[in-house]
């Protein structure tokens, strides 16, 4: 059966979930006229090269880190913690590349991040019920009917938001900040009385080492761009679709359509239905597109999902976030890898071990386990061994803040710890100290597996010549 022909609007004849309903349509249309009269804030270019570099992951050849906000705030805007987020990723992919000798492809969840699905449309406080806040991009966080109102002006602050977040990241990332020379200086000042200060420190001095060598052959920051900064992309759920097809353009290079609100986009576990608009949105841009994978997902239900979505087979085209939970991906991930297998689709596989191991405090506090997050990425790591596939990368909510809304970890915060700062508009994230903590864990699992690769191959080629 031929699919129907896609237009940027085509979604609006599609089943629809998560999405707010404007008071007044005739403002939200107004609000989507003057988004698609905006530039774009992505390059169909740079998608491009992302999709190059997700097909590289595919192929065994590089890892997927993919980290920032649960919701971006616009309370919260500042430089600062634009910096923070994106040098804690910096110090992250130092590790992972350290460890496992492959590239480390860069993805922020930044720059568009301002919606959130809800279990539940209404939050009733007091016996009195509101709309659920469902991000800054649609309403706001305080009780009252003013703030929990949607108000499709808000599209317009988070573009702009979004415009001004995008143009410090490439300001970092080409303009020096990022350049390897600085390592020591990527340090976040509360990590410094941390043990994981001086593991991360002897990697910089190692690095140190290998650029002195490297510059006395003549490869310096000056002759060698790569050293000097490094490509970084931004992604985001594709919630909103009417802010997504108001940034959809024609890309006059290959007179394809691309969304420009980012590089990469992606459809939450709450709104993947076969028949649902969100599909029909992503089927027909052409970023490189993601789906997350909870533990209700069937095999065939997903085949169906991945030739919506790239049938083509395009490599470096679709993405599977796997957020199984703790107890559940080593269970709820084979059949799922062995359907992608045994069809032949090239994915990137993705953990996201954060979605599925949320759970409600004593203290009434949402918060997540870091011993758990530790064994999801484990068991994900465990089933790709076992598999013989590729785990192409992680996903995970934090900030390069030093807030307590995640237990555990080197710092051993408790729940008692949680109210100290809490300041997540949603989701609990994990702080610089924890994501660095996790960065050395994968960093250790990619090195063992690089090491049993090497013993394999080794192992091969003294069986071909006997």
């Amino acid at each position: 059966m031929t699919a129907q022909k896609w237009t940027p609007d085509s979604w609006r004849a599609k089943p629809i979930r998560q999405v707010p309903e404007y008071d007044d349509p005739k403002a939200a249309e107004a609000a989507e006229a003057q988004l698609r009269r905006y530039p774009p804030l992505v390059f169909a270019g740079e998608a491009r090269n992302l999709k190059a570099a997700l097909a590289k992951i595919a192929a065994g050849e590089a890892f997927l880190l993919q980290g920032g906000d649960c919701a971006e705030s616009f309370a919260e805007f500042h430089p600062n913690n634009i910096r923070d987020m994106f040098r804690v990723l910096l110090q992250m992919a130092v590790v992972l590349t350290f460890a496992a000798a492959l590239p480390v492809i860069k993805v922020g969840r930044m720059a568009g991040q301002f919606a959130k699905p809800r279990s539940d449309n209404t939050e009733t406080q007091n016996g009195v019920t509101l709309p659920a806040y469902r991000g800054d991009m649609v309403n706001g966080m305080d009780f009252t009917p003013e703030s929990r109102r949607p108000d499709p002006q808000r599209l317009i602050q988070g573009y702009n938001q979004s415009a001004a977040t995008l143009n410090l990241l490439r300001a970092f990332a080409q303009g020096g900040y990022a350049d390897l020379h600085k390592v020591h200086q990527w340090n976040l000042g509360f990590i410094a009385d941390s043990p994981l200060f001086h593991r991360y420190e002897d990697i910089a001095s190692r690095i140190d080492e290998a650029l002195a060598f490297m510059a006395a052959c003549g490869l310096t920051s000056e002759t060698t761009p790569q050293i000097r900064g490094t490509d970084f992309y931004t992604s985001h759920e594709a919630l909103l679709l009417n802010y997504e097809q108001a940034m959809t353009r024609i890309d006059s290079t290959t007179g394809d359509s691309y969304d420009t609100s980012a590089h990469l986009l992606w459809v939450g576990d709450r709104t993947r239905q076969l028949d649902g608009a969100h599909l029909e949105f992503l089927r027909g841009i052409h970023n490189p597109v993601a789906f997350k994978a909870g533990p209700s997902l069937k095999p065939d239900e997903m085949l169906k999902i991945i030739d919506i979505l790239n049938p083509a087979n395009e490599a470096g085209r679709l993405c599977v976030i796997a957020r199984m939970g703790a107890d559940k991906v080593e269970a709820g991930l084979p059949p799922l890898i062995r359907a992608v297998k045994r069809e032949g689709r090239k994915v990137v596989w993705v953990c996201d071990p954060m979605h599925g191991n949320t759970i409600k405090s004593s203290t009434g506090y949402k918060t997540r386990h870091v011993d758990r997050i530790m064994t999801e990425v484990r068991g994900f790591f465990a089933v790709h061994r076992a598999e013989g596939t590729h785990a192409g990368g992680v996903h995970f909510e934090m900030t390069g803040q030093d807030v307590t809304e995640c237990i555990g970890g080197a710092q051993a915060i408790t729940e008692a710890n949680l109210q100290d700062r809490y300041h997540t508009h949603c989701d609990p994230r994990l702080n610089a100290k924890q994501v660095l903590e996790l960065a050395f864990l994968l960093a250790e699992i990619l090195r063992n597996d690089r090491t049993a690769d090497s013993a394999r191959g080794t192992a091969r080629a003294v069986a071909a010549r006997s």
